[in-house]
């Protein structure tokens, strides 16, 4: 069931999602992920199951509409001074949040998402705002970023026995630099 859209920002509907929200954090910092079902969040939100499954249809969908959230940036990518800088430090972060333990968590349950493509458009976002602060500079082009930056970390942190290495991440950047 996919997650409903244009519901109005504000009011009842926003408020239930808030709390629904709120909600799943507190039960998976206080208890085993195997544990936390629906009616607890119910219960620790203030809502009827139903109302959950209504809006979310599943367990998996909820946390991957939790973990989408929680993946939005508060905040603009930080500002070096140069594209090479900017990259590498939105590249370390990237790295660091998603190699822990709870953005491994985000990134599993954000597999069972029914908008796979907002995680692209969210990375995508965080690139093209570091590009557009360097318009003098030639630079790599969004998709290519997400291709040899986004994309090896992601698969790395997901499959491998361990995550890209800072150096590992870094030549990954010199190689997306080169035109």
């Amino acid at each position: 069931m996919a997650i409903k859209e244009g519901l109005r920002p504000g009011g009842r509907s926003a408020r239930v999602q808030e709390s629904v929200h709120s909600a799943v954090r507190e039960l998976l910092e206080a208890h085993e992920r195997s544990s936390v079902t629906v009616p607890m969040i119910a219960a620790r939100a203030g809502v009827t199951p139903s109302t959950i499954y209504r809006r979310w249809g599943d367990l998996s969908a909820l946390l991957a509409d939790v973990a989408l959230a929680r993946m939005r940036p508060d905040s603009e990518p930080a500002n070096t001074g140069s594209l090479r800088g900017d990259l590498q430090a939105w590249a370390e972060q990237y790295l660091d949040e998603m190699s822990s333990e709870p953005g491994r968590q985000m990134m599993r349950d954000v597999q069972c998402s029914q908008t796979p493509g907002y995680c692209v458009a969210l990375i995508g976002g965080q690139l093209q705002v570091i590009v557009e602060r360097y318009p003098d500079s030639p630079a790599p082009s969004v998709e290519r970023l997400i291709n040899l930056l986004a994309a090896p970390t992601v698969f790395r942190i997901l499959f491998a026995n361990a995550p890209l290495q800072v150096e590992e991440l870094h030549a990954l950047i010199e190689l997306a630099l080169k035109q």
